[in-house]
């Protein structure tokens, strides 16, 4: 077949036409990456080219009222990796776990972490020793996407002795990622956040800003400059945090508690609620938690009988006991059925029957004919089972209300609970054990703070602010805040003298505490000797001092205690520390 001249011109046209719009369009798409997406694509390369690495915030300082150092941050370091892919980070990982100590746990939570979060380098260790760092730096040949930097660690000097107060911080959990509280504030996965009492509590002050900075890396992720690949982004530290804490007192009890005792102690200012010490014993270290608790000390602390992750000051709830009479004497005084100068119609002889029941006073022998202020300097039981009936159980139940024992303290501390009382009166009884399971006598049990009734040693310790002040029931506070009070008995001034006056005669030589009275100090408070069922009697003591000028109230609770007077005499060593030591000097921690 042949072809006529005439056809090839056109067809080369054609051939020509078509290979310029290709070139115009390789030469428009040139145009556009070169120069109208230079940007965009710049910035893709050096995201490929640069990996962020986090700065960890140093978290603010926390502080007692002197300025004295609670918590605090010191030099650390954290172990990353940058992996291609999930599976290259498990492999690394389980070759890594051949020089520091990595379970098949560490590994999944590592790897599910990346998967949260591909962008962030993955955290192997938030709280490396300086050994581990020693050892991969030695074989970082074998880990080529390997990043170790300083960080900020936290550390608590005191570490027991505060656990209570402090709490502790731990890696940021997925249910806390995914609440509005964390996602709003911008939390990322990795990162140290408080788990409980301050460090929980004061979380978003405390946290501060991360920074972060960049390193290179080459096409397989592996890095190959770590310092000046570009500028980094500071991080901005935590607040400081002042708390209304007495690092000496809160010492001096922890070290009175020991290892061997089970049970709190509180103490606050009566007039402001401030709270100057708070413990519980047993403790445990909450320098321990940093970077991830051991799993065998964690299984230890949840094991151990003694619970020394339960704050027995604000989560503990115990019967009352004999701390509890001041509540009935106050309701009976309040409604004018009483003064602190009556007897009660039936003398105490060991005991009191109502209906077909002996109720027993815990002195076999009997007390006799007391007075209402004798009554409260001996404890005697008799006398206020007849005033528990005397107020009626409506009467003590809303009254228990109105003074604040169905409610929380108000601390702030988290997990705190609520203690247990009636919310109304026969209606409370009815549910709980039928219209004709109960008789009268809870009102007896009422009274002397046994029965229907488990209250806080915070809560506890609060209501004894009224007593010191008037009628004024503080609201506890750790950190400094506004003076929250609310008028809560309505006695007149000599009333509340003839009260002190007879908490007063409880530790002395007439009252159940007298083995607790301190040379030059006049301690008013009340005893409590708590039935349990499983086991030996719980002891309590709830006082102040000096009596007529309240400086300190202080609350003491010791499981398995047995005597009311085993509690007191803590308590009259927590408060003669405070009155009688040298004065402490502040020191300015923050500067300025």
């Amino acid at each position: 077949m042949s072809f006529h001249p005439n056809d090839i011109q056109p067809r080369g046209r054609i051939a020509a036409g078509f290979v310029s719009l290709v070139v115009g369009v390789l030469a428009a798409a040139f145009f556009r990456t070169q120069v109208l997406d230079y940007q965009r694509y710049a910035m893709q390369s050096e995201k490929n080219r640069l990996r962020e690495v986090p700065l960890p915030a140093p978290r603010g300082p926390i502080l007692d009222r002197h300025g004295y150092i609670i918590a605090e941050n010191i030099p650390g370091y954290t172990v990353s990796l940058f992996p291609a892919s999930s599976d290259s980070l498990r492999s690394e990982l389980r070759r890594m776990a051949a020089l520091v100590p990595l379970d098949s746990s560490d590994i999944e939570q590592i790897v599910r972490r990346h998967r949260q979060d591909p962008v962030r380098p993955a955290v192997v260790l938030s709280n490396a020793t300086f050994d581990q760092v020693s050892v991969l730096e030695e074989h970082r040949s074998e880990f080529p996407s390997l990043v170790i930097q300083t960080a900020p660690r936290r550390y608590y000097p005191d570490g027991p002795a505060v656990a209570a107060i402090v709490g502790y911080i731990g890696e940021i959990s997925d249910a806390e990622l995914s609440s509005p509280v964390f996602r709003d504030a911008g939390y990322r996965a990795g990162q140290q956040v408080g788990k409980a009492g301050l460090e929980k509590q004061y979380e978003l002050s405390l946290r501060g800003r991360e920074g972060s900075r960049f390193v290179e890396v080459d096409a397989r992720g592996r890095v190959v400059r770590e310092q000046g690949a570009r500028p980094d982004l500071e991080p901005l530290p935590g607040a400081a945090l002042r708390t209304n804490i007495d690092l000496d007192l809160q010492r001096f009890v922890a070290a009175l508690f020991g290892d061997t005792l089970q049970g709190a102690a509180v103490a606050m200012d009566p007039t402001t609620g401030e709270v100057l010490a708070l413990h519980s014993s047993p403790s445990y270290d909450p320098n321990r938690f940093v970077g991830g608790v051991p799993a065998a000390y964690y299984r230890q602390l949840l094991s151990d009988p003694r619970r020394p992750l339960y704050n027995k000051a604000i989560q503990g709830k115990y019967p009352p006991a004999s701390t509890f009479k001041l509540a009935t004497a106050v309701v009976a005084m309040q409604e004018g059925l009483v003064s602190l100068d009556e007897r009660m119609p039936v003398p105490c002889r060991g005991g009191y029957m109502f209906g077909t029941r002996y109720f027993r006073c815990w002195e076999k022998r009997g007390h006799g004919a007391l007075t209402l202020a004798e009554a409260i300097e001996k404890s005697c039981d008799t006398y206020f089972y007849q005033l528990g009936l005397r107020v009626t159980l409506a009467r003590l139940v809303a009254g228990g209300i109105a003074l604040g024992f169905l409610e929380k303290s108000g601390i702030d501390l988290p997990s705190e609970v609520a203690p247990d009382w009636p919310r109304d009166a026969s209606d409370y009884f009815n549910r709980k054990y039928g219209p004709r399971g109960w008789t009268n006598a809870v009102t007896l049990n009422l009274a002397i703070g046994q029965g229907e009734n488990a209250q806080t040693l915070i809560n506890m310790t609060r209501f004894y602010t009224a007593l010191a002040t008037d009628g004024y029931l503080a609201v506890p506070r750790i950190v400094h805040d506004s003076v929250r009070r609310e008028r809560v008995l309505a006695l007149d001034s000599r009333q509340f003298t003839e009260l002190r006056e007879a908490l007063f005669g409880v530790v002395s030589s007439r009252g159940t505490a007298a083995s607790a009275a301190v040379r030059g100090v006049e301690i008013a408070g009340k005893t409590g000797t708590a039935q349990n069922p499983h086991g030996r009697d719980h002891a309590w003591f709830v006082g102040f001092a000096p009596k007529d000028k309240p400086e300190i109230v202080v609350g003491v609770f010791v499981e398995f205690g047995e005597h009311g007077y085993f509690a007191a005499r803590l308590a009259s060593r927590i408060v003669a520390h405070y009155l009688k030591r040298p004065a402490i000097v502040p020191v300015n921690t923050l500067g300025g």
